[in-house]
């Protein structure tokens, strides 16, 4: 899948997710189930009370932000699988996000995500979003005298 498929469905995750226990919780709900037209009626029954099930989470937590955070991966890996199976839905998804995010409130915003890592010749990218990134690289050891090859501990 594209990078700009996967950045799609993360933002795609995150309205929905910035979405559950407000007031534009039903429109956002219908707009995403409607993404999901062309799969069979149980699998779409089944994310209807999915997303319900994680909207009435959301709505009785005491820390509602956190079951955000927790449900925003199953919601990324949904939309990934959904873009990834046939990306038509791409650019429906991307103006839902867009209009979650129009709607909401600034501080409560769904939070549109961007990155762009680029590496020319030998370089690297680590990058990460919404987590942590945690990198070491061991030196490389000299090659071992007639091997050719590097030990390393």
């Amino acid at each position: 899948m594209s990078q700009e498929l996967a950045a799609v469905a993360e933002a795609g995750a995150a309205a929905v997710v910035a979405a559950m226990a407000t007031e534009v919780w039903q429109s956002t709900r219908a707009g995403l189930l409607r993404l999901f037209h062309r799969g069979d009626e149980e699998r779409r029954a089944a994310l209807a009370a999915q997303l319900d099930n994680n909207a009435a989470l959301v709505d009785a937590a005491a820390a509602p932000d956190e079951v955000r955070r927790a449900v925003l991966a199953y919601w990324s890996g949904e939309l990934t699988a959904l873009l990834h199976a046939d990306s038509s839905p791409r650019q429906a998804l991307a103006q839902l996000a867009a209009e979650v995010a129009a709607a909401l409130p600034k501080e409560r915003g769904a939070g549109v995500f961007q990155q762009t890592n680029t590496a020319h010749d030998l370089g690297t990218v680590l990058a990460v979003q919404q987590g942590d990134l945690h990198a070491s690289r061991r030196a490389a050891s000299a090659p071992s005298p007639g091997t050719g090859r590097c030990s390393g501990s």
